[in-house]
């Protein structure tokens, strides 16, 4: 059973970053404004009840891409909002979002410690 579980999540997230490069390779958007795009997805097929379910099928599969990220925003709004009231719209998105924010941030920073840009 866990190895299902694997193929579901390769597959699904498999399918949202193909989805995601061919929107770059087909159309004029740039890879930033598609990330803008994802995640703004992820949002809106949360508000909409429609991401969860793809959430339950593929685990990690379709949290770890930005899409997921979305609905992770998404989730953490919607429950701050239940808890705080109004307030909850400007709280929870950072509270939902903080633990993979600052683990970007930090290996980052230790990626730039050992690698170095090259100018243009």
């Amino acid at each position: 059973m866990l190895f299902l579980s694997f193929i579901k999540a390769f597959l699904i997230g498999g399918i949202l970053c193909i989805l995601c490069q061919l929107i770059i390779d087909k159309t004029s958007i740039t890879p930033a404004r598609a990330l803008v795009l994802f995640v703004c997805l992820g949002v809106l097929l949360g508000a909409l009840g429609l991401y969860a379910p793809l959430v339950d099928f593929a685990g990690r599969g379709a949290t770890v891409p930005l899409s997921g990220f979305g609905f992770c925003i998404y989730k953490g709004v919607r429950e701050a909002i239940d808890e705080e009231g109004f307030s909850g719209i400007f709280t929870g998105a950072l509270s939902a979002a903080s633990g993979g924010t600052t683990a970007a941030m930090l290996f980052a920073f230790i990626a730039s410690i050992f690698f170095r840009g090259k100018p243009k």
